[in-house]
């Protein structure tokens, strides 16, 4: 098996379906719906898909602080990980949702915190692949016997009190990820206050796909961080810590590897 990068074709997974060295995870979610994700992975899914849900396996239970999709407990996650095959630092895993990777990201970005860097995207998620015509099923796949044992990188994560201590110094960007009209305040669905961190730019996380949620291209994700390359820290956040990821895959297809997630992110924020 050629080393993937961080994105693998539709093609290319294909011709992997079958390759006990890799692992698929079908991450589709809403936020309006929490079970509208299961119940799609459970009509059809990717031939040989697991499924992890945003809400029950890739965040912990919601507190006064901490946000609205709290970091789940890692030895809970390793034992996940643990029962649909996913060796550390051995499997690939190759994860996948219908919402332009904000989903599938979360668990990209997991993966890594937790010192497994075997992981790649599916490029045009679920509705990609449907429209390749390639193989989905109705058949939950039987669980798998592996051992993750996590190794926690704790220097990818920063909390409030770092974003607090940080964000106004000059080698420092904070980078708040969500719609335009969301950071300026206009709009708020979600949380209970609008506006922004102070001080933080806005690089909406939509703009690291196209429409059909295919990734751009290297070069145009090298040239959508051009402004922070003289940057020293860089400090990403959205509403809870989840598309935030999409804008980190992005910063790191573009070579930049060091920027970190701040979990709670606005919805934490907000709470103090």
């Amino acid at each position: 098996m050629a080393e993937p990068k961080l994105v693998v074709s539709q093609a290319w997974l294909l011709e992997h379906l079958n390759d006990p060295e890799v692992v698929i995870v079908d991450c589709r979610f809403s936020l309006s719906d929490p079970q509208l994700g299961r119940q799609q992975y459970q009509e059809s899914h990717i031939e040989g898909a697991y499924y992890l849900d945003l809400n029950q396996d890739l965040s912990s239970p919601v507190g006064e602080h901490g946000g609205r999709h709290p970091l789940p407990n890692p030895v809970d996650l390793a034992q996940k990980l643990s029962e649909i095959g996913v060796n550390y630092q051995k499997t690939l895993v190759v994860t996948y949702d219908d919402s332009r990777l904000a989903f599938a990201a979360r668990l990209w970005w997991l993966l890594r915190y937790l010192g497994h860097e075997q992981v790649a995207i599916l490029d045009g998620g679920f509705a990609g692949w449907q429209k390749a015509d390639y193989p989905i099923t109705k058949i939950i796949p039987q669980a798998r016997k592996a051992t993750f044992r996590p190794e926690v990188q704790t220097e990818l994560v920063v909390d409030i009190t770092a974003v607090k201590n940080r964000k106004d110094l000059p080698e420092v960007v904070l980078i708040d990820s969500r719609e335009s009209d969301r950071y300026q305040g206009e709009r708020e669905p979600i949380d209970k206050i609008a506006g922004h961190i102070p001080g933080a730019v806005n690089y909406p996380w939509q703009e690291v796909t196209d429409s059909s949620g295919y990734l751009l291209s290297e070069p145009k994700q090298r040239d959508r961080w051009k402004k922070l390359d003289k940057a020293e820290e860089i400090l990403v956040y959205c509403g809870s810590g989840v598309t935030a990821c999409v804008n980190l895959l992005s910063l790191n297809i573009a070579g930049i590897h060091s920027a970190k997630l701040y979990a709670g992110s606005w919805s934490d924020w907000i709470s103090y």
